[in-house]
């Protein structure tokens, strides 16, 4: 029995100070954003989608609004898919002006590999996993769309990889609003699938 599950990132978020705003409330899509949510909608149109899951974070619900309603579906909300903790949020973190060249912060960067600033790539992998887990179980036998952010979802991808899960965020292949498709037969994972159906974006942009 074929199920795929799409872990997929939202669209481009309204952030005119170029802050990272993490688990912030109150950050919306913009308006290219709602663009990329909607073509994401018509592209999975015709597919057999038998639910939607969505991280509790505005921006992750207003990009699973139009596929939800294009299935005549309700949005489930797991928390398992929110962005991960950061202690940087609120701040910018642009090379050269932004909070990483100041020496108050040089103490929660001293390792990269848990990440000693925020919440730990093993814990990010393993919610998400569940979170992976759940939605294939709802929607066993067709398809299951799951909005959330790029780092879980990157993180996601890379342990079921077999990869480290410490890497470089700016050569992070999760585009805004792009799926990255997990392909089971019956419980085990089979295939992983990377598509960008609303374009490229760049890894770099101060986001989540």
């Amino acid at each position: 029995m074929k199920t795929i599950v799409h872990m997929m990132r939202h669209g481009e978020v309204h952030n005119p100070d170029g802050i990272l705003y993490g688990r912030l409330p109150g950050f919306r899509l913009a308006d290219n954003g709602r663009a990329q949510a909607q073509t994401v909608a018509d592209v999975l149109a015709d597919h057999d989608i038998a639910a939607v899951f969505a991280s509790p974070l505005q921006r992750a619900q207003e990009t699973a609004t139009p596929i939800a309603g294009a299935h005549g579906l309700e949005i489930i909300t797991n928390d398992d898919l929110i962005e991960a903790d950061n202690q940087f949020e609120g701040l910018k973190v642009a090379v050269g002006d932004g909070a990483l060249g100041k020496p108050r912060h040089w103490a929660k960067m001293r390792d990269p590999f848990t990440p000693s600033w925020g919440e730990p790539y093993i814990q990010i992998a393993h919610r998400m996993l569940a979170a992976a887990t759940e939605a294939r179980t709802a929607g066993a036998g067709r398809e299951v769309v799951c909005v959330s952010h790029q780092l879980p979802v990157y993180t996601l991808r890379r342990f079921l990889e077999g990869r480290r899960l410490w890497h470089d965020p700016r050569v992070r292949q999760c585009s805004l609003a792009s799926l990255t498709s997990l392909i089971y037969d019956g419980d085990e994972l089979v295939d992983i699938v990377y598509s960008e159906p609303a374009g490229a974006s760049d890894p770099r942009i101060t986001g989540a």
